[in-house]
């Protein structure tokens, strides 16, 4: 069968060194479709490349052995991983290059390049499509505004004209609690947006008002 293991006898250095290399091949192939149209670092494009072959090297040297698991087990509990949020898409690619890693450690070459082919060919045409990305016209707006003014009808009729959707996301406190800021998702209408910003204005006592294109999506942080 073409998923036959290659590890099914015993390890010799070349079964290990084809699986090293094969990790490392695919590892670079996640990263080079994770880059395309994606802001990324350079550090998580290196993780990409080198976590494939850290995890196929780490299952091959456990092999079934229970004791040798509880070391390595150990060993991985005194690392303490500290960084920062990733985004959704981060973490996905990060499971596939560790499933790539995994296959390849347990002797299933060819289910790990196929895996990671057909992985690559989703992220492209999903890329391409700009599947799941925001509506043309949805900007982020934030209005600062006294502590005393009632901000939640004050800014509907000017909504109503100038935006076809809005939706108020945050209100935090700025400045020691003497004011306001609110975040609005809205998609703009085909009116002037200096118009719209000179209403505002009027409206909040000419304090800060920011109107910036593009929107982060919900929960895109995990």
């Amino acid at each position: 069968m073409l998923l036959n293991n290659i590890f099914s006898g015993s390890l010799t250095l070349e079964n290990y060194l084809l699986s090293l290399l094969l990790s490392l091949a695919l590892g670079f192939l996640i990263a080079l479709v994770f880059m395309y149209r994606n802001r990324t670092s350079r550090s998580m494009v290196t993780t990409l490349v080198l976590l494939p072959a850290a995890v196929q090297t780490v299952i091959l040297l456990v092999n079934g052995n229970l004791g040798i698991g509880i070391a390595v087990a150990g060993a991985f509990s005194l690392v303490r991983f500290r960084s920062i949020p990733g985004s959704a898409r981060e973490i996905a690619a990060l499971f596939i290059a560790m499933t790539v890693g995994l296959a390849a450690g347990t002797g299933y070459l060819l289910a790990a390049a196929l895996f990671a082919i057909l992985m690559s060919l989703a992220m492209l045409l999903l890329a391409a499509l700009r599947f799941g990305e925001p509506k043309e016209g949805i900007r982020e707006l934030k209005i600062t505004v006294p502590e005393g003014l009632d901000y939640e009808t004050i800014f509907d009729d000017l909504l109503g004209k100038y935006t076809k959707e809005s939706e108020l996301t945050r209100v935090r406190t700025t400045n020691m609690g003497s004011l306001f800021e609110l975040t609005y998702r809205v998609t703009m209408a085909n009116n002037s947006t200096r118009d719209f910003l000179d209403n505002l204005r009027t409206r909040n006592g000419n304090l800060n008002i920011t109107l910036s294109r593009g929107f982060a999506p919900k929960e895109e942080q995990l």
